[in-house]
């Protein structure tokens, strides 16, 4: 066990801070809480660092911290991360520093203590949710994250924005009581082992019945298909990212989606391997017509920001193929999708947030031929657009092409129908960047001003990720590899790299074979 409480702390900072910037009086003017909130996330980046720099990239759960909390039901306060934890961990603490520089006018004109506020409580619940190894715990951490969710959707942001937060909150709380039936299940199959508990190390080496099991798997999956978002479950994503501000949207579909996806891998390939792969073939087929589905409603929308929104469907499909198709290449695409896809779908929400702005529309037939006179803005967009539709060289494509192995792997027909994602994307992505950014500039509208020096700031960090990642994925597949290995090996699936054999080299042959 951990000395030192570093995933306390890491959560710690963040929710302090928090009720620093909402108790900034106003008298003091707007930009106090923002520099305040920049500087506490800024200090929650270097420590996240400072736990990565401890990680042993052999894997295991590491950093840990065990307190008993509710003795009677087995609960404890119980911290660790693995490689999936640290990169989503990583990703959450590089990205809210990212939307407050990004965000920094967006809540001037009504409360921006309370904004800024809300998105460092959202870093700092999501921070515990990624690594909580008690599922008591995860459990509040998890509903928790709703609540400055709900504000920051209902409180900021465009017409409509109060009814789209009640729609969110409606779908996750029913998802959230469903899986709270399966948290209590958890604890009548423990204590019928014995001692109830909580913690993931005991429960992963229970002997749960064949029907418990399912029954049980269901209840967690259901939650996070809600929270992924995952077909036909999703229906909330689009009402909430047209309604929300860009940084919101940001927080809401770039880390607080990602438990969901996180979940499938931690709790339900983990605790329950065998209903796992019982329902592998309906995830698969959900998975499926999330990702064409996705794709073919993105393409009629006119709003830009419900089209990003709707991408995303798309993408956590891909996501949840490669969890369910039992792969190593899979399980890991999938971890390297989740990040991949963070960093550029924050970069498509904010660009278009600026864009917004600056015409004063969010619909795309009211914009056309910004490229000649905001260039960097256009060309910004861009690489986050090919990011998004897999452009060899951008980060996204290492990812979809471990998904896709996997999914050939699994059955050609479901590799063929996630191949034509890729097609749909390219039409949605370089469509929508032709109606927006080329042609001949609106009639009796004055030019579109290019990005300042602070929203270059903000997206600059994003794209260096795409390229970075693009070319080199190894530091993140480094860390996230041994994590796969070990949860592959509880699941019962062993599926060894390919060995080509040296020319005349029997013995490699005959040890393939």
């Amino acid at each position: 066990m951990n000395q030192f409480p570093w995933l306390t702390v890491l959560a710690l900072v963040p929710l302090v801070g928090a009720a620093a910037v909402a108790f900034v009086p106003k008298a003091r003017g707007a930009a106090l809480p923002k520099q305040l909130a920049l500087a506490v996330s800024v200090v929650t980046l270097a420590v996240a660092v400072a736990i990565a720099a401890q990680y042993d990239t052999g894997g295991g759960m590491q950093l840990t911290e065990d307190h008993d909390w509710i003795s009677a039901f087995g609960v404890h306060y119980a911290l660790g991360v693995d490689g999936l934890g640290l990169l989503l961990i990583l990703l959450t603490v590089v990205l809210v520093p990212v939307v407050i520089v990004g965000s920094w006018h967006d809540a001037d004109d009504r409360n921006p203590a309370a904004f800024f506020g809300w998105a460092l409580a959202l870093e700092s619940f999501s921070l515990m949710v990624f690594s909580a190894t008690d599922v008591f715990l995860f459990y509040v951490f998890f509903e928790a994250t709703l609540i400055p969710a709900y504000f920051l959707i209902g409180g900021f942001g465009r017409a409509g924005r109060a009814m789209a937060a009640l729609k969110f909150l409606m779908y996750q709380l029913g998802g959230g009581l469903i899986m709270l039936a399966s948290v209590i299940g958890l604890y009548v199959v423990s204590a019928q082992e014995g001692t109830p508990s909580y913690l993931l190390s005991d429960l992963s080496q229970l002997d749960m019945g064949t029907s418990a099991e399912r029954w049980l798997f269901a209840g967690f999956f259901i939650a996070f298909a809600v929270k992924a978002p995952l077909f036909p479950l999703h229906t909330w994503l689009a009402d909430t990212t047209e309604r929300a501000t860009p940084g919101t949207s940001v927080l809401l579909v770039c880390v607080l989606d990602k438990i969901g996806t996180f979940g499938m891998l931690r709790f339900c390939l983990g605790l329950f391997p065998n209903a796992s792969q019982w329902a592998t073939p309906v995830v698969v087929t959900l998975a499926l017509i999330s990702i064409v589905y996705g794709a073919l409603i993105a393409i009629g929308q006119d709003d830009i920001l419900r089209l990003i929104g709707l991408t995303s469907l798309s993408h956590f499909g891909f996501i949840t193929l490669g969890i369910f198709a039992f792969s190593s290449q899979g399980a890991s695409g999938s971890i390297l999708y989740m990040v991949n896809h963070g960093i550029g779908t924050a970069a498509l929400f904010l660009l278009a947030g600026y864009l917004i702005k600056r015409r004063g529309t969010s619909l795309i037939s009211g914009i056309t031929g910004v490229e000649k006179s905001a260039p960097v803005l256009a060309g910004l967009f861009l690489v986050a657009g090919l990011a998004t539709l897999g452009l060899p060289g951008l980060s996204q494509f290492v990812s979809e092409i471990l998904v896709l192995i996997s999914a050939f792997d699994y059955h050609w027909w479901v590799g063929t129908v996630a191949v034509s994602g890729i097609v749909l994307a390219a039409v949605y992505v370089l469509w929508m960047y032709q109606r927006t950014m080329t042609g001949p500039g609106v009639p009796g509208v004055a030019d579109t001003p290019d990005l300042n020096r602070r929203e270059v700031g903000a997206i600059a960090p994003l794209v260096l990720g795409l390229v970075l990642f693009g070319f080199y994925p190894m530091p993140l597949l480094d860390v996230s590899n041994p994590t796969v290995d070990a949860l592959l090996q509880h699941v019962g699936v062993s599926d060894q790299a390919p060995v080509v054999p040296a020319a005349g080299d029997d013995s490699a042959e005959e040890g393939q074979q």
